[in-house]
């Protein structure tokens, strides 16, 4: 081969140049997972002197009322831009009375939350009924068994404003009854509330991946919420829901599940002029635990590229059940 013919064949354009040094890598990175948009999702249980630890969900535990405080001050230190109360009462009923009890497990957290935190964190709770109900589905039943998204709605009204006068920062409609973030936004604003932000989950989706939420939250349901969670199948539908809750005054709106969705998470961001979130759900957490324990992945790897891709998609703020590990690994 001629020397001219090698010197034609030399590429003039290297790529990999910029991928030479950590450095390099670095300073023309796209994307960085910053802790301030990281959420961790909590959960206290009622009654418990310990936490407990739950089985499909390793590292992940039932707060008591003592230990969540310990866990959202180490949140705050760590620079976390919030965390999301989920509570776990003693009693459920029909109606899932204990969510609007002043004296409720979930309410009591959150003032506990705020008075360990005050600012530093966006003290932020799940807005559904769900954990509450005997029947654990998410809304109130009609005598037939159906979800009654109209009764549900006054729940929510009633719901939202215990949780307003317990303290909380930001509240997440994520039952998926249609006008849900309109009723909420009403509620508050009509009782002098009108700095509680909304959270919405507004593409939330009928999906696998939530199994070991289900043991996290103690669930009574029998069945499935396919009646009012969407279709995995369609993605035009999540972009029509976070419009409709944007009109509706949401603040933020959310895609849950996210790694399943990466997709709706994109079209969700190019369609709103709101933050974005995205829910990395408690199946998305257990596979990579489980390839993990189990030596087929470098675990602490998989949580950031988990993570930054999340945030390529587009989502401003993602909760997930790694925020505080991943915060530590993100100061290295």
């Amino acid at each position: 081969m001629s020397e001219e013919r090698r010197e034609l064949e030399t590429p003039l354009v290297r790529p990999r140049r910029l991928r030479r040094t950590p450095a390099l890598r670095r300073m023309v990175a796209e994307h960085h997972v910053v802790p301030s948009s990281l959420v961790l999702p909590v959960f206290v249980r009622e009654g418990l002197a310990e936490p407990h630890p739950i089985s499909s969900m390793p590292g992940v535990v039932q707060h008591s009322r003592d230990s969540l405080k310990r866990a959202v001050a180490e949140a705050a230190e760590l620079g976390l831009g919030g965390v999301m109360l989920f509570g776990i009462p003693e009693h459920k009923d029909a109606t899932g009375s204990g969510a609007i009890d002043p004296g409720g497990v979930l309410n009591l957290a959150i003032t506990d939350v705020v008075a360990e935190v005050g600012d530093q964190l966006t003290v932020m709770s799940d807005l559904c009924l769900d954990e509450f109900t005997d029947h654990g589905h998410c809304g109130l039943l009609t005598p037939d068994g159906e979800v009654d998204n109209d009764q549900t709605l006054a729940a929510y009204a009633e719901m939202v404003l215990a949780q307003a006068a317990a303290g909380v920062d930001m509240v997440g409609p994520s039952g998926m009854m249609d006008g849900q973030v309109a009723v909420v936004r009403q509620a508050l604003d009509a009782a002098a509330h009108s700095h509680v932000s909304i959270l919405a989950y507004s593409a939330k989706y009928a999906s696998a991946f939530f199994g070991p939420f289900r043991e996290a939250v103690d669930s009574s349901l029998v069945g499935d919420r396919k009646t009012y969670q969407q279709d995995p199948a369609n993605a035009v539908e999540g972009v029509r829901e976070a419009l409709l809750d944007v009109e509706q005054g949401a603040d933020i709106v959310m895609v849950k599940p996210a790694l399943a969705f990466l997709d709706v998470v994109r079209r969700v961001r190019d369609a709103v002029d709101v933050p974005v979130a995205a829910y990395n759900i408690s199946g998305e957490y257990s596979m990579v635990e489980a390839a993990a324990a189990n030596g087929w992945i470098d675990r602490e790897a998989a949580i950031l590229e988990t993570l930054t891709s999340i945030h390529r998609a587009g989502a401003d703020v993602i909760l997930t059940y790694w925020a505080a590990e991943a915060a530590r690994l993100l100061r290295r």
